[in-house]
């Protein structure tokens, strides 16, 4: 049986089409007939449609178009017509606006003056007023309020703050000691406080003393920095020891002095400043397990420095084939932008905004009975796949996904918009994906074979710096507000299996949690890939005319 795909070997995509036409046997036996209220002109409005007296034909339903992933892992996607024409030859329409402005204190005060009263809230006051709210409102106050003020004085009901004397400029935390002695701030509502604080509206002397200040999240080690000759890029590297990753993971966040909580608010330099610190943490784990020591000691490593200790690597892997790495494959991940409902329910969760996490993964450890236990790796579904696609058809997936991409036509097969890509160098592609398992879903891929970052060389690892930037950056312009990052890649010390380094960008777009559809691997859209696809070209343009 051929692998499930919507990759053809010859490099072209295949679409299912369902065109719905049935009948159904109406087996109901009584009518429950109510008015349900009436039309402008007084006429009644009842539900008699609900309740045919025949069994029910339907000659023609909306197209749904199916598309299986490229990697069956991934399950297929489903787009209906009915929501998805609207938005062909109209792409403009295609975005999310942004929210509107939001402060309960100053339509107190609006609501205040409209009784006739001069005097607005005083800051005692809005504390206590915001104090005395329902926790389900202050919580969604932290989440959408754009007022600075409010969200200051918010700040103050859920944690301890310490100000300067006379001033209202704060300084740091209030600490209380546990039971067991260890010491922790003083917050009252933690849910509250981890909104709040990456609210970007809270003023930033408030973010330093709460979140960005080394040390503020907890007593987890910095052991990477990078800092830029102009001092604009400045990024911390964290040790995270007792991670729900085994055997801990690292994140590189930025600094308490450059404060960036908009993917709009990342320079080039300080994306290539946070991947630096991923790539020379896997460079230099990996090195360790070879006995190979890079020359530089509490030092970061220089780009050069860095290429160098990556050619050693592949040199000493390629000597020595057979010598297996302990710890064999890189994760890597980003959760942008945080968000919790009212009811409790998180849905998104990153310590700040510009927060990106990397590990090293075993490639075995022992079951219970001492056993071999091979380690799950994402990237291994893809190097399984790939090799069953060679095998049944005798070429490279990637040759063929990489051709289907540059040769795509429209799903719905008008004229019109056909290209899926956004943007391109020599290096790499970003792509709107033919199947996509969110919608609105980015990929990259590498141009050429590279099954790992260990395979990167310097030109590529920029592009891909600039490539995930480009990415976020055009999710957000369009209004995505949280944006998971995954990658896709091989085992360090398996190369040559034909693998491309893959990027996914998924944003969780408003209205559209997961479902049983989705739990079934059943992706559900409502655009065409290839209208998506123009919508991210126009919006890079427009940020280049205006940057």
């Amino acid at each position: 049986m051929n692998p499930r795909t919507c990759v053809h070997p010859r490099g072209k995509f295949i679409v299912g089409v369902h065109r719905p036409r049935f009948d159904v046997k109406n087996l109901r036996e009584n009518e429950t007939l109510e008015i349900l209220g009436q039309s402008e002109d007084g006429s009644p409005v009842d539900n008699r449609v609900n309740f045919p007296k025949t069994d029910i034909h339907e000659p023609k339903a909306d197209l749904i178009y199916e598309i299986a992933n490229p990697f069956p892992f991934r399950g297929a996607t489903f787009i209906n017509s009915a929501w998805a024409d609207p938005k062909v030859g109209r792409t403009e329409i295609i975005g999310i606006q942004p929210p509107p402005p939001c402060s309960l204190v100053q339509a107190m005060d609006r609501f205040i003056k409209d009784r006739g009263e001069d005097e607005p809230l005083s800051e005692p006051e809005k504390i206590r007023f915001l104090e005395a709210l329902p926790r389900p409102v202050r919580l969604g106050l932290a989440q959408s309020s754009t007022d600075p003020g409010e969200l200051a004085a918010l700040a103050r009901t859920c944690c301890k703050i310490l100000f300067k004397p006379e001033s209202k400029i704060p300084w740091g935390l209030g600490y209380k000691k546990k039971k067991d002695g260890t010491t922790i701030p003083d917050i009252k509502d933690h849910e509250v406080f981890e909104v709040l604080v990456n609210n970007r509206f809270l003023p930033d002397e408030y973010k330093e003393v709460l979140v960005l200040r080394p040390g503020v999240q907890g007593k987890s080690e910095i052991i990477g920095e990078v800092v830029s000759e102009n001092g604009q890029t400045h990024v911390f590297e964290y040790l995270r020891r007792n991670s729900y990753i085994p055997w801990g993971h690292f994140a590189s966040n930025m600094a308490n002095d450059a404060v960036r909580y908009r993917a709009k608010d990342l320079s080039s330099e300080d994306m290539e400043g946070i991947r630096h610190l991923y790539y020379q943490r896997i460079f230099v784990r990996t090195a360790e397990q070879l006995n190979l020591r890079p020359e530089s000691f509490r030092k970061n490593l220089t780009p050069e420095e860095l290429e160098e200790l990556r050619k050693s690597i592949l040199d000493a892997l390629e000597s020595a084939p057979d010598t297996p790495l302990d710890f064999n494959a890189a994760l890597w991940g980003w959760n942008f932008g945080f968000g919790s409902a009212q009811s409790g329910h998180r849905l998104h969760a990153s310590h700040q905004m510009i927060h990106q996490q990397n590990a090293m993964i075993p490639g075995q450890v022992e079951d219970r009975s001492g056993r071999p236990y091979d380690c799950f790796s994402f990237g291994d579904l893809v190097t399984d796949f790939i090799h069953t696609f060679k095998k049944t058809h005798g070429i490279s997936f990637f040759n063929a996904f990489l051709e289907a991409i540059r040769t795509n036509e429209r799903t719905d097969g008008r004229f019109g918009e056909s290209s899926l890509i956004v943007f391109e160098d020599e290096n790499i592609i970003l792509f709107v994906p033919k199947a996509q398992v969110s919608e609105w879903e980015l990929q990259i891929i590498t141009q050429k074979e590279c099954d790992s970052i260990l395979q990167a060389d310097t030109g590529t690892r920029r592009s891909l710096d600039l490539g995930i930037l480009t990415a976020v950056q055009v999710l957000e312009a369009l209004g995505a507000q949280m944006v998971t990052s995954i990658e896709l890649s091989g085992r360090l010390d398996r190369m040559g299996s034909g693998q491309h380094l893959m990027y996914s960008f998924i944003p969780r777009l408003p209205y559209a949690p997961g479902t049983f559809s989705e739990a079934q691997l059943r992706w559900i859209s409502g655009c065409y890939p290839e209208d998506f696809a123009h919508a991210c070209r126009r919006t890079l343009d427009t940020q280049k005319e205006n940057p």
